[in-house]
C-alpha cells in the first residue's frame, strides 16, 4: 500500500508512531518530573539521602559521646522526668522492654544513670540521672528524629496527611509492611541495644522494674 503522503512511515492515518507506541502488557515509561528527572529516580535518591543522613548522625553521635540514638532518647527521657521507672521509660520511649534492659544496663555501667528502690514501694525501681549523666544530656545533641518531629508539626496538617500516606506506599512497595518500627531514627543500634544473654532473666522476670541480677524485697 503507497504510504500517505505527509505521514511518517509507520504511523498510521490517525494514530501515534509504530516505534513509540507503549507496549499494554509491559512498564510504563518513566514519568519525568520539572527537573527533567524520572520521579522514581527522584524518590530514590530521596530515601539515599534520608539513610545517609541517618547514618552521618549516628557515626557522629558514636564518635563524640560514644552512646547510640536510643541509649540518648533514653538518657534525655529520664533526666527529663527524674525519677522514673523502667516500664514507664519503655513505654515513653517506644521500645521494647528487653531493648531498655540492654541500654540501661550499658547507661548504668557508664555512671549516666543510676537505679535506686522506690522507698514508698521497696518492689520498684526508681531510674536517676547521674550528675554526669544531666551534664551529658545537657549538651548532647538534640535527637534526629526530634529535629524531624518538630519540622513536621509546623506544616498544615493536609501535608503532614500526603506525607504520611506517600510514605505509608512506599512501605508497602518495598514489602517492608511486617518489620518492626520504631520511633528512633537509627541505622542498627537497636539490636546491639537489646539485652545480651546475661541479662534476659531481668527482662523476662515478668517485672521490668526489678534491677537485674537482685530478688525482690518484700
Amino acid at each position: 500500500m503507497p504510504q500517505e503522503k505527509g505521514k511518517p512511515q509507520g504511523e498510521e492515518q490517525g494514530g501515534s508512531p509504530s516505534s513509540t507506541s507503549p507496549d499494554p502488557h509491559g512498564p510504563s515509561p518513566p514519568q519525568l518530573g520539572p527537573d527533567g528527572l524520572p520521579y522514581e529516580l527522584q524518590i530514590l535518591q530521596s530515601l539515599r539521602r534520608i539513610v545517609r543522613a541517618i547514618d552521618l548522625y549516628s557515626q557522629k553521635l558514636k564518635n563524640e559521646y560514644d552512646l547510640t540514638v536510643p541509649q540518648l532518647v533514653c538518657l534525655l527521657a529520664v533526666a527529663e522526668n527524674t525519677p522514673l521507672t523502667a516500664t514507664r521509660l519503655a513505654q515513653s520511649v517506644h521500645l521494647s522492654p528487653s531493648t531498655v534492659v540492654g541500654i540501661l544496663d550499658r547507661l548504668e555501667r557508664r555512671g549516666l544513670i543510676q537505679r535506686e528502690r522506690n522507698p514508698q514501694d521497696r518492689r520498684r525501681v526508681n531510674i536517676t540521672a547521674t550528675i554526669q549523666g544531666l551534664e551529658l544530656a545537657r549538651t548532647a545533641p538534640t535527637p534526629l528524629q526530634d529535629g524531624l518531629a518538630n519540622a513536621l508539626r509546623r506544616l498544615p496538617e493536609l501535608e503532614q496527611a500526603a506525607i504520611a500516606l506517600s510514605l505509608g506506599r512506599i512501605v508497602e512497595m518495598m514489602e517492608a509492611r511486617d518489620l518492626e518500627a520504631s520511633h528512633v531514627l537509627e541505622s542498627g543500634a537497636l539490636r546491639e541495644d537489646a539485652a545480651a544473654p546475661d541479662n534476659v532473666n531481668s527482662a523476662s522476670r515478668g517485672n521490668l522494674d526489678e534491677p537485674p541480677g537482685r530478688n525482690p524485697i518484700d
